[in-house]
């Protein structure tokens, strides 16, 4: 049996551990049974996008032309994403 040790926010371990406990009781077990079960299922979602991925020869050919309807150069684009995050970053201040 393997052994895996990850760093959470107390938070979202706080609500593991009281909804592992609640499900699976009390007892020794019900936080691997828990993390077990929900390791397997982000595995079973996650399988068809790493299918996809692996089956990908060339990545940048993957995506080639995706962007071709836009009609801005990337240097464009750049400044307009740096007045975008400069405008969250003064909402964000204001709002704080």
């Amino acid at each position: 049996m393997g052994g895996i040790k990850v760093y959470i926010s107390d938070e979202a371990e706080r609500k593991f551990r009281k909804a592992a406990m609640r499900l699976y009781g009390y007892g020794r077990g019900s936080l691997s049974t828990a993390s077990e079960k929900a390791i397997l299922a982000w595995l079973s979602q996650v399988s068809e996008v790493l299918d996809v991925a692996e089956s990908i020869e060339d990545p940048v050919e993957a995506i080639y032309g995706m962007l071709s309807h836009v009609k801005r150069t990337g240097v464009e684009l750049q400044h307009e994403a740096r007045e975008i995050r400069a405008k969250r970053a003064l909402e964000h201040r204001n709002a704080t």
